[in-house]
């Protein structure tokens, strides 16, 4: 790890992220979405993966830099509209990478590795992929859960929340059933995964 060069990285995505439109409440405050989102991945990646290279703290940090630039309601509704929308996400971020990456003088193996990353290659096959989809699933529950279900019936959530449950690693599982989540959503969590009884 190169510090000079990974702090420069980092802040750039800060920079970039800190022009996101859109904000989310966390602690009472208002932020923008996708900076904040990019420190508590990263807070993750720390915890799961302390001995993560740069590629994989770029990829945590600038997992969806700029997010913000391509709307989904560009793109048709339905699976097939979303799934190109999330294509054209991850093409985005790994370009962005690409070029704060190459500002920050890395290398073009550690470029291609953190492009890699934010494209999930090899999800569950690559333990640097996993780590990442880990870090991703465990900040979506901690922030939008809440949110989630107050927007879409129970049964969609539940879906969603299986679906989420099954990309996670059993080291994420356990991180999970651990959250600080609002009563009732850990109970709507647990009754769906059938972890036992709330608390």
């Amino acid at each position: 790890m190169t510090l000079a060069r990974l702090k420069q990285a980092l802040d750039r995505i800060d920079e970039l992220n800190s022009a996101d439109p859109n904000e989310i409440q966390v602690g009472g405050q208002s932020l923008p979405k996708e900076l904040t989102h990019a420190a508590m991945v990263s807070a993750w990646i720390e915890r799961l993966r302390p001995d993560a290279d740069d590629a994989l703290r770029i990829a945590a940090h600038g997992h969806h830099v700029r997010r913000w630039a391509i709307p989904r309601r560009e793109y048709p509704q339905g699976r097939r509209g979303y799934l190109r929308w999330r294509q054209a996400l991850q093409e985005l971020h790994a370009a962005t990478l690409g070029e704060v990456m190459t500002e920050a003088g890395y290398e073009a193996a550690a470029i291609e590795r953190a492009q890699d990353l934010v494209r999930k290659k090899n999800l569950r096959r690559d333990p640097d992929v996993q780590a990442l989809e880990d870090a991703l699933c465990l900040v979506f529950l901690e922030t939008q859960l809440g949110d989630f279900r107050a927007g879409q019936p129970d049964e969609r959530t539940a879906e969603i929340l299986r679906k989420t449950w099954d990309k996670m690693s059993a080291e994420a599982r356990a991180l999970a059933i651990d959250l600080d989540l609002a009563p009732d959503d850990r109970r709507f969590l647990q009754r769906v995964l059938q972890l036992g009884d709330a608390a």
